[in-house]
């Protein structure tokens, strides 16, 4: 059985009440993926806005494998001392990563933030030594309008993850640089400016989907369902 595991923050883990793209690639992956997989993780909740935790399991459809290491408010800072001990228990072949709009606006600038990726893909094949791992540059939010430098900090960051990405590529474990999603706009497909909604999730998953398929021949072409 093939073990995805999506690794995120607020945009991954979601809200109570929403699908999440995480089931929407769960979705795809049940008629694209020719074989036996499931989503693995060290955490199931959505982000519970009223108590400010995440403690809800209200998913729009909880009929899915809701398995997850995401969080409202983290980032690599947070997620690369975790993940070593997530690989471990988990098992994951792929790892879906997105992650860095957190540490650009609170806690690293990007040459920092381009080294916590590098430990971060260090601690997981320390742990997986063959565990293939997708990364997500970091998608633009509404305060890159009202914040140039804020702006400049994402734009230098993706830069350097394409370029780590790049040299951190192995045969016996892959990395993958996963092209933004397509025509992903914050001012329709999120609800807020930063969180997707439908439209955003669907676009999200299709673009880790797409990946996925064009570059280890895993799945099919996304088709929203």
């Amino acid at each position: 059985m093939l073990r995805f595991m999506p690794v995120g923050d607020s945009m991954t883990i979601g809200s109570a009440g929403e699908h999440t793209w995480r089931y929407r690639m769960w979705q795809h992956l049940c008629t694209a993926y020719g074989g036996p997989f499931t989503l693995v993780g060290p955490r199931e909740a959505l982000h519970d806005p009223s108590a400010d935790a995440p403690t809800s399991y209200a998913y729009a459809d909880p009929d899915f494998p809701r398995a997850h290491l995401a969080g409202w408010g983290e980032g690599w800072h947070h997620m690369t001392p975790l993940i070593g001990d997530a690989v471990r228990s988990c098992r994951p072949d792929v790892l879906l990563v997105s992650l860095g709009l957190i540490d650009l606006g609170f806690y690293t600038n990007a040459e920092q933030t381009a080294g916590n990726v590098r430990a971060f893909v260090a601690e997981a094949r320390a742990a997986r030594p063959r565990v293939r791992i997708a990364v997500m540059p970091v998608i633009r939010n509404i305060r890159v309008e009202a914040d140039t430098s804020f702006a400049d900090q994402v734009a230098r960051f993706n830069e350097l993850l394409g370029k780590t990405v790049a040299d951190l590529d192995a045969p016996s474990s892959p990395l993958l640089l996963v092209p933004p999603p397509r025509s992903y706009d914050f001012h329709t497909d999120t609800y807020d400016g930063t969180h997707p909604n439908e439209t955003g999730e669907h676009k999200i998953a299709a673009a880790f989907a797409e990946a996925l398929w064009r570059e280890w021949e895993l799945g099919g072409p996304y088709g929203a369902a």
